[in-house]
Parts: structure tokens; sequence; C-alpha cells
């Protein structure tokens, strides 16, 4: 299930677009994650990981050379219910999923660049309206509280 990653510009370009587009809706969410890289197990022989292993049990979180990122990006949208509920889930083709690979050299440029795109999509968001909950809380207190006098 190899995926083609795209290139830090087009990541950048698709995921402003992503944004801009989940806005435009008015809801929705853009779900954003990054890991770092793991190293290929097959490269190194059994005799090295058996002496790491037993040296420290921790090896693998100090590597000797720095692994890159992956950074993910997707609208959310996992699955289509199907007329019967969620017995019938189906994959949906229309979920969006973007991801690139940032080497260890590129992070802080790369970093300076996701801050300001995050920042931007940040913009038009409206401060939550919580009135609204307040009011129910307080109406369901004064009723508890006639029942209670009873």
């Amino acid at each position: 299930m190899a995926r083609d990653h795209l290139s830090s510009d087009d990541f950048f370009t698709q995921l402003a677009s992503l944004i801009e587009n989940t806005q435009k809706k008015g809801h929705g969410a853009v779900y954003l994650t990054q890991k770092r890289l793991t190293f290929d197990a097959s490269s190194t022989t059994a005799e090295d990981t058996a002496k790491k292993v037993q040296d420290d049990p921790l090896w693998d979180l100090n590597p000797p050379n720095p692994l890159p990122l992956i950074i993910r990006a997707t609208d959310g949208k996992s699955a289509k219910l199907g007329s019967e509920g969620a017995k019938n889930r189906t994959k949906n083709a229309d979920k969006v999923k973007l991801s690139t690979v940032v080497q260890p050299d590129e992070i802080e440029a790369f970093f300076a660049r996701y801050a300001e795109v995050c920042k931007a999509g940040m913009q038009s968001l409206k401060k939550r309206d919580r009135s609204k909950r307040k009011k129910k809380d307080k109406g369901r207190k004064e009723k508890s509280g006639e029942v209670k006098k009873a």
C-alpha cells in the first residue's frame, strides 16, 4: 500500500486548498498528523539488532542518523453510511489524503511555511457561541429545583 508522497510545494498548495474548501462549506475538519519515518529493518542485520537490544532496550529512540518526518493531512471523511446504517459502511472515495516526507535538514524551513499555512486557515474561524448552552443548563437547573420542592 505504498503511496507517492507530494513535494513540499505541492503539499502546501493542496493543504491551503483543502482548508479553504472546508471553510467554504461552513463545517468540517482538517486533521493534521506527523510522525517520524522508521528505518528500513531489512537493511540492518539480525546480529546488529540483537546487539542493540541487549545494550539498550530503547535503542530505537536514539538513531545514529536523524530520521525524516511524514506529514499527513486529511478531511476526515472516512466512510459513507449505507442504506441500512452503520452495518453497511463503504469506503469514501471523496476523502482527501495528502502526505509529504520532510528530510531532517529541511525541517525548520518546512515548519515555518507549515505554520504560515495553518495560521492563514485559522483567520476566518468564528468564536464559538456558548450562550445557548448556558441558557439550556440554567433552564434545567430551575426545573430540577421545582421538582425538589414538591
